[in-house]
C-alpha cells in the first residue's frame, strides 16, 4: 500500500492523454503516404488531395480552443472518447468514397473535428490541472505523444499502403483510434478534486470551480481578452508560421518530395517517421529546458535552426538516404515540436488560468498556416513541378517567426514562472 501510494495519481493521467494522443496520431501519419496512392486510383489532383489535408489541419486548430472550454463544462473523458470516436469514423468511412468531396468531409471534416479534440490545448488542460511540478517536462512528453504515433505508424501505413492498397491502411487507423478508448476512459479524470487528491507539487487542494458559462462564450471571450495584448499575436504569428513549416509542409508533402526525386514511398515515409523518434527526444528535452530556460530565447533560436534546414532540404534529396539527408533527418526531428512547450509556458505564464484555452487559439493559428502550407504546396508542386520554392519560402518564414519570438517583451520569467505554476484555473 505505501509502495502503491507513491505513485501520484497525476501520472496515472498523463499516460491516458499520453495513449490517447498515440492513437489520435495514426491519422496524422497517413496523408502523406497516401497521396500518390490516391492520385493513381482516382486520378485526382494533389491539390484537390491536399485540400482535405488543408481542411483537417485548418479544423484540427479551430477546434482546439472550443475543445478546451469543452473540457471544462462536460471532462476530458467525455471530449477524448468523442473525439478518438470520430477519428475512427472518418477513418474507417473512406474505404467507401467515390468522389473527391467524400475524402473532403471524412479526412476534412471528421477527422479533422476528432483530431483537433485532442489538440494541444487538450496538453495545456492536462498539465495545467494536474502538475505544479514538472509542468513544462510532462508537456514535453505529452507532445510528443503525437511524434511516438507517426514513429509507429508511418512505417505500417506505408507497408499496407504499398503491398495491401490505401483502405487496410484506413481500417488499420480506424481500429487503433478505437482501440485506445478503454485505455483513456479508465486512466483519464477531469480533476483532483474529483479522486480526492491535489495537482502534483501542489500544496493545498481547491474545489473544482463551476463552471458559469458555455464553452463557445468561454472560448471566444478568452480570445477577445487576450487579443488586446501584442504577446498574443506575436506568439500567433510565429506559431502559424511553424505550423506551415512542420505539419503543412514537410509532415505532408516531404513523402511525395521524395519520391520525386526518385526514393521508394515506404523509405521517404520510414525517414519521416525517424523524425518522429527524434522529436520525442527534442520535444522532451525542450520541455525539460523550458522549466530552467527564458521560453522566448528557446523559441528564436528553434525557429532559426528549422529555417536554415528547410532551406537546405531540396538539396538533399536522392533516390537513397546519403549521409547529409540523415543528418536533416536528425536535426530536423530534434527541432520538430520542441516550439510547443515554451509557448505552454508563455501561455500559461502571461494569460494565467485561461492559459490552456489562449493556447487553444494560439494553435489554432499554428493550424492555419499549416492548412494554408499543405495545399500551397501542393499548388507550387502541380504549377512548377517541384517542391523547392516551397521550401525556400518555409525557410525564410521560419526566420520571420524567430524575430517575432524575441521581440515578445521580457516580463521576469524565472519568478513569473514560480508565481503562476501557484494559479490553478478559472
Amino acid at each position: 500500500m505505501n509502495q502503491a501510494r507513491k505513485i501520484h495519481r497525476a501520472w496515472l493521467v498523463a499516460v491516458g492523454a499520453f495513449v490517447a494522443l498515440v492513437g489520435a496520431a495514426g491519422f496524422r501519419a497517413a496523408p502523406g503516404v497516401l497521396i500518390d496512392p490516391l492520385h493513381a486510383e482516382f486520378g485526382w489532383s494533389r491539390g484537390t488531395i491536399s485540400a482535405a489535408v488543408s481542411i483537417n489541419l485548418l479544423l484540427y486548430g479551430l477546434i482546439s480552443p472550443f475543445a478546451a472550454a469543452l473540457m471544462e463544462r462536460l471532462g476530458m473523458r467525455r471530449v477524448v472518447t468523442g473525439a478518438l470516436l470520430l477519428v475512427a469514423m472518418g477513418s474507417g468511412f473512406t474505404v467507401f468514397m467515390t468522389a473527391s468531396w467524400q475524402l473532403l468531409l471524412c479526412w476534412g471534416v471528421l477527422v479533422g473535428t476528432g483530431t483537433g479534440s485532442m489538440a494541444l490545448a487538450f496538453v495545456a488542460t492536462v498539465t495545467g490541472r494536474w502538475f505544479v511540478r514538472h509542468r513544462g517536462l510532462v508537456s514535453g512528453v505529452l507532445t510528443a505523444a503525437g511524434a511516438a504515433g507517426q514513429l509507429v505508424f508511418l512505417p505500417l501505413v506505408a507497408a499496407l499502403a504499398t503491398t495491401h492498397g490505401w483502405r487496410p491502411a484506413s481500417l488499420v487507423i480506424a481500429g487503433v483510434a478505437v482501440a485506445v478508448v478503454p485505455v483513456t476512459v479508465v486512466l483519464l479524470r477531469d480533476d483532483p478534486s474529483d479522486v480526492g487528491t491535489t495537482a502534483l507539487g501542489a500544496e493545498t487542494g481547491e474545489p473544482k470551480p463551476a463552471v458559469t458559462r458555455g464553452s463557445g462564450l468561454r472560448a471566444l471571450g478568452a480570445l477577445r481578452d487576450a487579443a488586446r495584448s501584442r504577446v498574443f499575436w506575436l506568439l500567433a504569428g510565429g506559431f502559424a508560421i511553424c505550423g506551415a513549416s512542420t505539419n503543412g509542409l514537410v509532415g505532408t508533402h516531404f513523402v511525395p518530395a521524395a519520391h520525386d526525386h526518385g526514393m521508394p514511398p515506404t523509405m521517404a515515409a520510414s525517414l519521416l517517421a525517424v523524425v518522429g523518434l527524434f522529436d520525442v527526444a527534442g520535444t522532451v528535452f525542450s520541455g525539460w529546458l523550458t522549466d530552467r530556460v527564458d521560453p522566448r530565447w528557446l523559441l528564436g533560436m528553434y525557429y532559426v535552426l528549422r529555417g536554415v534546414s528547410l532551406v537546405l532540404l531540396p538539396h538533399l534529396f536522392a533516390p537513397t538516404t546519403e549521409p547529409p539527408m540523415w543528418a536533416f533527418i536528425v536535426f530536423y526531428g530534434l527541432d520538430w515540436v520542441a516550439t510547443v512547450p515554451p509557448t505552454v509556458a508563455l501561455c500559461r505564464e502571461r494569460f494565467g488560468p485561461s492559459g490552456p484555452i489562449v493556447f487553444g487559439w494560439v494553435f489554432a493559428s499554428h493550424q492555419v498556416g499549416a492548412s494554408l502550407a499543405a495545399v500551397g504546396a501542393g499548388l507550387i508542386r502541380d504549377h512548377t513541378g517541384s517542391y523547392n520554392l516551397a521550401w525556400y519560402l518555409a525557410g525564410t518564414l521560419c526566420v520571420l517567426a524567430a524575430m517575432m519570438s524575441v521581440a515578445i517583451p521580457s516580463r521576469g520569467v524565472g519568478t513569473q514562472a514560480r508565481n503562476i505554476v501557484l494559479t490553478r484555473r478559472a
